[in-house]
C-alpha cells in the first residue's frame, strides 16, 4: 500500500502525507490492534478446540497455577505475528532491507517456537524439542541476520559495538560482531521467553521495549536528529518504527484476551518471537548496550535462572524460592496482579532510562 500511495502523492498532494515514517507507524499499530481483535476470539476457539488440554502446566510451578491455567490454550503468539505481518506488509516501506531482517528473525524465531508449543501439546508428556537443537538454530538464524546488517551499514558501523553516554566510543569488533549479534538476538528472545509466566506479564514489557526502540530506530534513521542527540545515523533504519508501531498494536489486541484471568497464552510462538525481533532491532540500530537497560526486566528473569541453576548444581542450595523470579515473588506472597503489574512499573521506569541515554553523551 505504501508504494501504491507515495506513488501517487504527485496527483493527489493529500496522500503525501503516507510518506511520512510517523504517520504510517500509527497506521500500523492500528491496523495490527483491528486484525488482532478481529481474528482473536476465532483463533482462540479453534486452538482450544485442537489443542484439548492446553499448554502443560508445570508441576513443579507454584500450586495455584495448576487449578487456574490448567485448559488455557497457548500458541497465543500465532494472532501476534499475524497482525504483525499484515500491518507491516501494509504501512511500511518493503524496498527496505532492515524491514525484512526484522521479519526474518521474528517470523523463524516464531517458527522456532511454534514447533516446541506443538509438540507441547500434541504430547502431553513432551517437554518440546531438544534445547541444543533449539539454540543451533536459532543462532543460524540469528548469525545470518546479524551479517546481512553488517553488509547494510556504512563500513565505519558494520562492525562496530557503539556505547551510551559515550559519543566518539566505539568498539570494532571485526569478524566477531556476527557472533556478538547473535547471542544478543539469542539471549533477547530466550529471556523474553522466561518472563512469559503469568498473565500478561511479558506483553506489556514487550511494548514499552518495541516503542523504545522505535523511538530510537526513528531518530537514529533520521540524519538531523541524530546529529543532535549525537548518536550515531544509520541510514534506512528508521523505517523500522513502523514495525515497532505493528507490535504495540498486536500486542495491545493480544492482552485484551491475555489479561488475567487469560484466555490464551503466547506460548514460545510469540515470546520467541518477540524477544528475537527486539533483540535484532537493537542490533540494527547499533543501541546493543541500551537493550541491557530497556528490556532490564528481561535480563532479570534471565539471571534469575542462571543464578538458581548454578547455585543449586555448586551447592545444592537455591538462592531463590522459584526461578524465574517472578514466581519468586508469588511465593513470598505477592498476588499475580500485584506481580505482574510492579514488574511492568519496573519495566517502564527502565525503558524511561534507557530512553534518557540518548541526550546524556
Amino acid at each position: 500500500m505504501f508504494e501504491l500511495l507515495s506513488n501517487l502523492s504527485d496527483q493527489f498532494p493529500p496522500v503525501n502525507v503516507f510518506r511520512y515514517i510517523t504517520f504510517r507507524t500509527g497506521g500500523a499499530l492500528v491496523t495490527s490492534l483491528i486484525v488482532t481483535f478481529l481474528f482473536g476470539p476465532r483463533m482462540i476457539r479453534t486452538l482450544r478446540l485442537r489443542q484439548g488440554k492446553g499448554q502443560p502446566i508445570r508441576e513443579d510451578g507454584p500450586a495455584s497455577h495448576l487449578l487456574t491455567k490448567r485448559g488455557t490454550p497457548t500458541m497465543g503468539g500465532l494472532m501476534i505475528l499475524m497482525g504483525l505481518v499484515i500491518s507491516t506488509v501494509l504501512w511500511a516501506d518493503l524496498a527496505n532491507k532492515y524491514v525484512w531482517v526484522i521479519l526474518y528473525v521474528t517470523l523463524g524465531f516464531g517458527a522456532i517456537g511454534f514447533y516446541d508449543d506443538y509438540l507441547k501439546v500434541s504430547k502431553a508428556s513432551h517437554k518440546g524439542f531438544s534445547g541444543r537443537v533449539r539454540l543451533a538454530i536459532e543462532f543460524l538464524i540469528a548469525g545470518s541476520a546479524a551479517t546481512i546488517m553488517m553488509y547494510l551499514e556504512t563500513p565505519a558501523l558494520e562492525s562496530a559495538l557503539t556505547f551510551p553516554f559515550f559519543k566518539g566510543l566505539i568498539l570494532n569488533l571485526g569478524v566477531f560482531f556476527p557472533v556478538f549479534a547473535a547471542f544478543v538476538i539469542v539471549g533477547s528472545g530466550n529471556a523474553v521467553n522466561l518472563t512469559d509466566g503469568l498473565d500478561g506479564l511479558a506483553i506489556v514489557p514487550v511494548m514499552i521495549a518495541a516503542g523504545s526502540f522505535g523511538v530510537i530506530a526513528y531518530l537514529s534513521g533520521n540524519a538531523v536528529f541524530a546529529d543532535y542527540l549525537q548518536i550515531h545515523n544509520v541510514v534506512g533504519v528508521g523505517e523500522i518504527a513502523v514495525v515497532a508501531g505493528a507490535v504495540i498494536g498486536a500486542g495491545l489486541g493480544f492482552l485484551w484476551f491475555n489479561a488475567p484471568p487469560a484466555a490464551i497464552f503466547m506460548g514460545d510462538t510469540g515470546s520467541l518471537a518477540l524477544g528475537g525481533m527486539i533483540g535484532a532491532i537493537a542490533v540494527a540500530t547499533k543501541h546493543e548496550i541500551v537493550l541491557a537497560i530497556i528490556g532490564g526486566l528481561f535480563v532479570l528473569e534471565a539471571v534469575s535462572v542462571i543464578i538458581q541453576v548454578a547455585s543449586f548444581k555448586l551447592t545444592g542450595k537455591r538462592v531463590f524460592k522459584m526461578a524465574p523470579i517472578h514466581h519468586h515473588f508469588e511465593q513470598l506472597g505477592w498476588t499475580e496482579p500485584q506481580v505482574v503489574i510492579r514488574f511492568w512499573i519496573i519495566a517502564f521506569v527502565l525503558a524511561l532510562i534507557g530512553l534518557s541515554t540518548l541526550k546524556l553523551r
